[in-house]
């Protein structure tokens, strides 16, 4: 099935992908893990390579590439075994820098965006804060006009490279107002006086800088205002679709990379006088894990196809992520159970991994949340295009 969305230029990029990390971040990943954070010349030698501009114009760098290499991108990073490796380099490419390119002036893009499809400039985007995630209506964070600068006051949460990055794509309330047209989207330097964050520590994703930011005073050139100083919950709304789609993605790549490694110890493995793969209870696991994989894997590519031709993909993006998640949790547990005690140990890939995917369900809207988009779609006929 996927060598109808794939061709062979796909798949030399695949192997060449996968030749750089295994050569590059693979031998470094279990250090990252352990301190907290990836060695900073790794961004510049992932620009060099193009693969933080596949998707954007060449004026600026990129290589005007579609999302089919996004997903093949991603599907690689997850072959790394760090979750939080990956999720640092998508979460550039494709939350800040999106953003950037859609939304940013020309002057913004000529200094930001070519410096971050080169690797020189890290981005993180910043929406969640400590009293609300997937409500992003209902956030506190301020951006007050004065004169030729707005005063940005509040707080972020949960920011992935928001310790490390060099400048913060952040959404704010701008006219005090608690509704969606009174919120702006502003490209902040991290060196900004009262820019301030901390590094939080988390169950999973532990080599990516996590972040819980606070803005005490931060004057940001209006210049910095990307697009409407009203319209920002529409620009998220619009580009939640494809990092939803990223997050079943790297789900489903997640899951077959376990499967695979939990039948070559199966392979490896005897009991009983004969290899556990030959036990019928566990072939039989393996047959209905592989099966529900290869459905949301298809189910992705077809959803990313569609998104490559600008079709309306709300719907699909919300479904891939609900399901993709959900059975990428499903597929963990049950790799960890036919490893063992070995599932359980730190020294084998499966521990790690299962701590990576549970974040999976929460993060870039809750499974709870998608539901009840779904629901709306679904029932209620609600369309999430955006009024711009």
């Amino acid at each position: 099935m996927e060598y109808e969305y794939f061709n062979e230029e796909h798949q030399f990029f695949r192997s060449g992908l996968r030749d750089f990390l295994k050569k590059e971040v693979v031998p470094y990943v279990d250090l990252w893990e352990k301190q907290g954070h990836i060695d900073p010349s790794i961004w510049v030698k992932m620009g060099n390579m193009g693969y933080f501009g596949m998707v954007y114009p060449e004026k600026y760098g990129g290589l005007g590439l579609n999302h089919m290499y996004t997903v093949i991108f991603c599907e690689e990073l997850q072959r790394v075994h760090s979750g939080g490796f990956a999720a640092a380099m998508w979460a550039h490419a494709y939350l800040a820098m999106t953003h950037l390119n859609a939304e940013g002036s020309e002057a913004l893009k000529e200094k930001y965006l070519t410096a971050s499809i080169s690797g020189e400039k890290v981005g993180c985007l910043c929406i969640t804060e400590p009293f609300g995630g997937s409500d992003v209506a209902a956030m506190r964070t301020t951006a007050v006009q004065d004169g030729d600068s707005f005063i940005i006051n509040g707080s972020k949460t949960f920011i992935t490279n928001g310790v490390y990055s060099d400048y913060l794509i952040v959404i704010a309330k701008t006219n005090g107002l608690d509704d969606r047209r009174s919120m702006g989207i502003f490209l902040i330097d991290r060196e900004s006086e009262g820019v301030s964050a901390s590094k939080l520590d988390k169950l999973g994703w532990r080599a990516s800088d996590t972040g819980e930011i606070a803005f005490d005073g931060v004057r940001v050139p209006t210049t910095h205002l990307m697009g409407s100083v009203t319209d920002g919950f529409y620009y998220v709304m619009q580009r939640f679709s494809l990092e939803r789609l990223i997050m079943g993605v790297n789900a489903h790549a997640r899951s077959e990379y376990a499967l695979e490694y939990t039948m070559k110890y199966m392979n490896e493995r005897s009991a009983f006088g004969r290899k556990i793969n030959q036990f019928q209870v566990l072939r039989h696991r393996i047959a209905e894990l592989s099966t529900e994989v290869e459905i949301i894997k298809n189910f992705n590519y077809h959803t990313a196809f569609r998104m490559c031709q600008g079709q309306y993909v709300v719907k699909e993006a919300s479904m891939s992520k609900l399901q993709s998640t959900k059975v990428a949790d499903k597929v963990l547990y049950e790799c960890i159970q036919m490893l063992g005690g070995y599932g359980f140990m730190e020294d084998f890939p499966i521990a790690r991994m299962w701590r990576d995917s549970r974040l999976g369900t929460i993060g870039g809207g809750t499974s709870e949340i998608l539901k009840e988009i779904i629901a709306k779609i679904v029932i209620d006929k609600k369309e999430y295009k955006t009024k711009l």
